[in-house]
């Protein structure tokens, strides 16, 4: 379990893909987080790294795939992702 945890280790990047550009009318932000991090603590870091309400957080874990490297098998990083809904009236600026 991670205890007091700076905002800035748990929200690794904002993730900005031709889909998720597309959910911002929507009010949904695609971040890449912390693996250790659960629900709660995502929604206060966005809250307070972007100073906005938050409504819901949704987290997926991307498992790393089998990839051939100059012949030698590895895998890709595996990642966690969080799709968060933002309230009404609030908005990340992503330019």
């Amino acid at each position: 379990m991670m205890t007091n945890k700076n905002p800035y280790d748990i929200i690794k990047t904002l993730l900005r893909t031709e889909k998720s550009v597309a959910m911002d009318p929507l009010r949904k932000y695609l971040f890449f987080v912390d693996k250790g991090a659960n629900k709660i603590q995502i929604k206060k870091a966005v809250e307070e790294i972007y100073k906005v309400k938050v409504s819901a957080v949704n987290t997926k874990i991307s498992c790393g795939k089998l990839r051939r490297v100059r012949h030698e098998p590895g895998y890709t990083v595996s990642r966690k992702k969080a799709l968060v809904t933002l309230k009404v009236g609030s908005k990340i600026d992503t330019t």
